[in-house]
């Protein structure tokens, strides 16, 4: 078997329709399909008499077609003169299916070092590949869309790719969803506060520090967010790890900057309670803040929507109503304790 790609109409090749964000719609059949038996030489020499429409890797595969390995173009030129394609080829390479996301295309090539990715049928004959302009182009799409959903825009079209050039009613569908959530959960925040009117009433400066509180919550949970939209999709870990990771650098980046504030609020308003109060509430609200930012993208990515989704708007209410019940439920222990 000489290197070679199916011509178009071959009936061994079934005919694939490809969905807009799967491996099918970048797939390309003329490819390089050699024998496991044939020799370096014999297949350097065929790749150079022959057109391809990818050259980033060669796909070796049996009398079915079916794919047994690959070897990188890089590795091919370094194996020595005589050698055979089953002593240079890699046997453990991944596979997709042409509906195969394009996410987890692009996700599994990073992972294991490919140029290219092999795409087979159900039965494990090469369809194909996904070339490395396709991933590049599949990992900025997907970056592009993650900062569209961070902000809160929900439809992923071309236009909304030029969100400043839309339409102002364009741009208000995109981006008002979430926004309206939000306007929900920032009322329901005024009734947490209307509800600790009496830990208020005691000590009236508990109230200096919500805005700073709130926004280090949303900072904390903002930078857990930005790693977890892609690296959900990317991480082999398991969920449990990802949370317990990221609970503990809530806490030490809570410890450190509670740890900050207790003199500073002791020395601006000589009261330690107030300022254990504070700290304490800071320490917690970064365990909180991370867990959130982290937990609820994989939730929503578990329900089948877009793990961006939990990002922006619908995290930061969150994050915002869980640091205010945290902040008020403390300092009310404190202040009874004091």
């Amino acid at each position: 078997m000489s290197a070679h790609a199916p011509p178009a109409n071959d009936p061994s090749v079934p005919s694939v329709l490809p969905a807009d964000e799967s491996a099918g719609r970048y797939l390309l059949a003329a490819v390089p399909r050699v024998h496991p038996a044939q020799t370096v030489d014999a297949v350097l020499s065929d790749l150079r008499a022959r057109h391809y429409d990818c050259l980033d890797i060669v796909c070796v595969v049996d009398d079915d077609e079916s794919l047994i390995g690959i070897v990188p173009l890089a590795d091919l030129f370094r194996a020595g003169q005589g050698a055979r394609i089953d002593a240079v080829m890699r046997r453990d390479c991944p596979t997709v299916h042409a509906h195969t996301d394009q996410e987890r295309v692009a996700s599994l090539a990073l992972h294991h070092g490919l140029n290219a990715m092999p795409v087979v049928d159900a039965r494990g004959r090469l369809l194909g590949v996904v070339p490395s302009t396709a991933l590049l182009h599949i990992l900025r799409r997907e970056h592009v869309e993650d900062i569209h959903r961070l902000a809160g825009i929900t439809r992923e079209t071309r236009r909304a790719r030029e969100a400043i050039e839309s339409a102002p009613m364009r741009r208000l569908r995109h981006r008002l969803p979430w926004l309206l959530i939000g306007l929900a959960g920032s009322m329901f925040a005024t009734f947490i506060m209307a509800g600790f009117e009496r830990t208020l009433s005691l000590s009236p400066a508990l109230a200096f520090f919500v805005p700073g509180l709130v926004y280090l919550a949303d900072a904390i949970g903002t930078q857990t967010e930005a790693v977890a939209v892609r690296g959900l999709s990317l991480s082999h870990a398991s969920i449990g790890a990802l949370v317990g990771g990221e609970v503990r650098t809530g806490l030490l980046i809570g410890l450190v900057l509670g740890g900050l504030t207790f003199p500073c609020v002791w020395l601006a308003f000589g009261d330690p309670t107030l300022a254990f109060a504070v700290a304490l509430s800071l320490v917690m609200a970064g365990g909180i803040a991370t867990t959130i930012g982290l937990f609820l993208p994989w939730l929503l990515g578990r329900l089948g929507s877009d793990p961006a989704y939990g990002s922006g708007p619908l995290a930061t209410i969150v994050q915002d109503l869980l640091t205010l019940l945290t902040y008020f439920a403390v300092a009310s222990a404190v202040m009874a304790q004091g």
